[in-house]
C-alpha cells in the first residue's frame, strides 16, 4: 500500500493506490519482493526494479549545473507497485510509482514536469527488451515553497506472455526519461528539382 500518511501528500494517493494494488507494493530499499503469481495461477508478475543510474531526476536553472544554489528542484522514487493479467496469451500490467518532488534552493516552478519509463525486460547475457514506453506526468507543486508527492500509474503495459521456463528472467524496469521529453528532430525538407 502506498503510504499517504506524509503531510505533504496529496489526498486520495494512498486510498487510490490501495484499491488499484492492494498490498501489492514496496517501498524503495527494502529487499525486492519475488515474483507475483496473479489471479491466473500460470503467470508470474515480475518484479519491478529501477534502472541503474535513473533513480532521481534533478533539475537546474536553464543553462546550469542541477547542484548547489542552482538546483531547482530533485524529484525521487520512493515506492513501487505491480499486477498482472493474463487473456489470450498477452500480459496487461499496471506499473504504479510514487515519489517526492523536493524544492532546491533556486525553487521550483508552479507545476513539475516528471518524465518516466516503463520497461519489460527479459534478463540474460544480453538483456531482452520486450516493451518499452515514455510517460509524462505532473504534479503541482505548493505555494508556500513545500515539497510534494507525486504518483503514476502505467496502465496499457502489454507483451506477450513468456514461457514457463524464461518467465523468471523477465522483470519491469521503471526509471526517469529526461531525454524522452525532447522534441523529435524535425524531418529535413526534401529539396525539389527547380525548373528554369
Amino acid at each position: 500500500m502506498f503510504d499517504s500518511s506524509t503531510p505533504d501528500a496529496s489526498p486520495g494517493i494512498g486510498s487510490r493506490f490501495s484499491q488499484i494494488f492492494g498490498g501489492n507494493s514496496q517501498a524503495v530499499g527494502e529487499p525486492s519482493s519475488p515474483s507475483q503469481v496473479s489471479q491466473n495461477s500460470q503467470l508470474i508478475c515480475p518484479p519491478v526494479t529501477i534502472r541503474p543510474g535513473a533513480s532521481t531526476l534533478a533539475v537546474g536553472l536553464p543553462g546550469k549545473p542541477a547542484s548547489g544554489t542552482d538546483l531547482r528542484y530533485q524529484v525521487t522514487i520512493t515506492r513501487t507497485a505491480r499486477d498482472c493479467n493474463l487473456q489470450g496469451g498477452q500480459i496487461t500490467a499496471r506499473i504504479g510509482i510514487e515519489g517526492r518532488v523536493v524544492v532546491g534552493p533556486a525553487g521550483a516552478p508552479a507545476s513539475v514536469d516528471i518524465p518516466l519509463r516503463v520497461a519489460v525486460v527479459q534478463q540474460g547475457i544480453h538483456d531482452k527488451v520486450i516493451f518499452t514506453k515514455f510517460y509524462r506526468t505532473s504534479v503541482a507543486m505548493p505555494s508556500d515553497g513545500g515539497n510534494a508527492t507525486y504518483n503514476f500509474v502505467a496502465e496499457d503495459v502489454l507483451y506477450t506472455a513468456p514461457t514457463v521456463d524464461v518467465q523468471d528472467s523477465y522483470l519491469f524496469y521503471i526509471g526517469f526519461d529526461p531525454n524522452g521529453m525532447k522534441p523529435e528532430p524535425a524531418p529535413r525538407a526534401r529539396r525539389g528539382k527547380t525548373k528554369s
